[in-house]
């Protein structure tokens, strides 16, 4: 995993964190529900080719 994906999904979080509690206080609790949504599948669509990588480098390694 790069260290570079690392800081995006912590810039992620951070802003989603952010922009969740400006949109509690002020009332709007689906927009909340619906950022959070949108980070986590920005931060999925980022991860699922790492792991899936990593699985097949440890299914290529005990095929041998």
């Amino acid at each position: 995993m790069e260290v570079n994906l690392i800081f995006k999904i912590a810039a992620v979080g951070i802003l989603v964190t952010i922009l969740g509690q400006v949109l509690k206080h002020s009332g709007r609790e689906e927009q909340e529900f619906l950022v959070s949504l949108a980070g986590l599948i920005l931060v999925l669509t980022w991860i699922v080719p790492s792991i899936y990588e990593l699985f097949q480098t440890i299914r290529k390694l005990f095929e041998l």
